[in-house]
């Protein structure tokens, strides 16, 4: 299953802050005014020259993983900062998101005592919450002040790093912080098609989760279509999927049609069926899964509860989750250049013919679909209800669309 990996890249590029700055010693920073400060500081900005910030003159700047990141540090090797954007266009990440990274860091890079602290101000963004933390890398211990905050255009995280964030580090940062300056780009997109009714009826099918990640369902493959994007695509798709180029890409996509996680469920119903399990009462598949198996009761209340969707709902009572898979995969082929966005819009109403012809609704559709979860996930399908509740009052709703619309090629 996509998920979106941008937590990855934005912790890669934290701890990569640490090992290039070397982290060893403490600048001391005498009480001035802010005109003091800002005295002994000029302008550093981001490659792409989407964002700039003040810093100690006598800085120089780090090479960083993305044109849109302001790495710089001193020449000792003993403070650093960083502001980190994420254009919303490209990462869709929710701001709660970018605010847990460091609980996300704290057992794999021994991040501890965080603190809250209260959220300065900073020209132009939004949302600002702050903290400092503790950190070890590699042997090489630091403190960071750390800000999350957000503006039309991107999410940002901006910190200090140095051996002991102190008050007068923090005022220091808090300064040059008054002087961020961001310069918003447009994002390169080569999609061609328009967005048709047709073709928000395709979105409509792996909505939730689109929107699970953070992402755009009011456009086919949800992000614009750009090299950044291909290449993100590329990794997840790899990651996830096993898929590295157009062969593989084919090779899965036949699979989830011809067979996918429904076949699976299909040929394991079956067997349970075979155990005698249906002899029992509903309430007592899970007792008899325990008495004739040696399993957990988790792993026996979970076959009970697949058994009777099974009954319920009979081999087919996962098949949406297969079929919107399919429909997010095309977008994500298209994305990742694998597929012409041609190839995959033809693709997708293809298989959106077959979901229309075989559920009632998008309610029926999506019942089904979260049931293929629960077997995929092996959890509850609970989060992912309440973001199809949450969908279905947005003004721009994708299950807005008329289950029963006529699908057509319309690019």
């Amino acid at each position: 299953m996509m998920k979106c990996k941008w937590r990855t890249i934005l912790t890669a590029g934290f701890i990569a802050v640490l090992l290039i700055t070397g982290i060893t010693g403490c600048g001391i920073l005498t009480e001035k005014s802010d005109a003091d400060i800002l005295e002994a500081m000029s302008e550093f900005t981001s490659k792409d020259g989407s964002c700039s910030i003040y810093l100690d003159s006598t800085w120089t700047t780090d090479d960083s993983d993305m044109d849109c990141w302001l790495i710089a540090g001193n020449a000792r090797n003993t403070d650093a900062a960083m502001v980190l954007q994420f254009p919303k266009s490209l990462f869709g990440a929710s701001i709660t998101d970018l605010s847990t990274l460091v609980t996300t860091m704290e057992q794999s890079y021994g991040v501890s005592d965080q603190k809250d602290l209260e959220a300065p101000e900073i020209p132009g963004m939004n949302n600002v919450s702050a903290l400092t933390c503790s950190m070890s890398v590699d042997g090489m211990s630091g403190e960071a002040y750390i800000i999350y905050g957000e503006t039309d255009y991107a999410f940002y995280t901006m910190a200090i790093i140095a051996p002991k964030a102190t008050d007068t580090v923090i005022r220091s940062f808090q300064v040059s912080c008054t002087t961020f300056q961001e310069t918003p780009l447009e994002v390169e997109n080569s999609a061609e098609a328009e967005l048709t009714d047709t073709i928000r009826w395709f979105n409509a099918t792996c909505a939730i989760l689109t929107e699970y990640n953070g992402l755009d369902y009011n456009m086919f493959g949800s992000m614009p279509a750009n090299s950044f994007n291909a290449a993100v695509n590329q990794a997840t798709l790899s990651e996830w999927w096993g898929v590295t180029d157009r062969a593989t890409a084919d090779e899965i996509m036949t699979w989830i049609l011809d067979e996918g996680h429904r076949a699976d469920f299909a040929e394991a119903m079956e067997y349970l069926n075979d155990t005698g399990i249906g002899d029992a009462e509903e309430t007592e598949r899970a007792a008899f899964l325990l008495e004739n198996f040696d399993i957990t009761e988790e792993d026996a209340q979970f076959n009970a509860d697949m058994y009777n969707y099974y009954i319920q709902y009979g081999a087919g009572a996962i098949d949406a989750w297969d079929y919107s898979r399919a429909i997010n995969l095309l977008g994500s082929y298209f994305i990742a250049g694998y597929y012409t966005e041609q190839e995959a819009l033809d693709k997708s109403l293809e298989v959106a013919a077959i979901i229309q012809a075989n559920f009632t609704s998008w309610e029926d559709f999506v019942e089904n679909y979260l049931r293929g979860y629960e077997y995929w996930a092996e959890e509850s399908s609970d989060e992912r209800r309440a973001i199809y509740e949450d969908l279905k009052g947005y003004s721009d709703s994708p299950f807005g669309i008329d289950w029963n619309l006529t699908l057509e090629k319309t690019w």
